[in-house]
């Protein structure tokens, strides 16, 4: 069994977006403190198409800051600044 993995070649997912993920809210004050649910146009760009919340291994946004992210998507969409989901299907 061994004889038939050595065998194999392992390839290797080569990814687009190559490099170490950094958070931009960490790492800028202004924009840290623009994270607020009335700021509808920053949040836009954490939701996928279909209006899912990115997930932080994605956007890589810090555990802190994604949590505060969720919250305020969440907060915008109650207010009907965010859509819940895509209105086509």
């Amino acid at each position: 069994m061994n004889a038939r993995l050595a065998n194999k070649k392992v390839r290797k997912k080569k990814n687009a977006f190559a490099g170490k993920k950094v958070c931009r809210f960490s790492n800028n004050v202004e924009l840290a403190q623009a994270l607020d649910y009335k700021n509808a146009d920053l949040l836009k760009g954490f939701l996928t198409e279909r209006g899912k919340i990115l997930p932080s291994r994605v956007s890589g946004n810090s555990a802190f800051y994604q949590r505060k992210l969720a919250q305020q998507i969440k907060l915008a969409r109650t207010m009907a600044l965010l859509p819940y989901c895509s209105t086509n299907r």
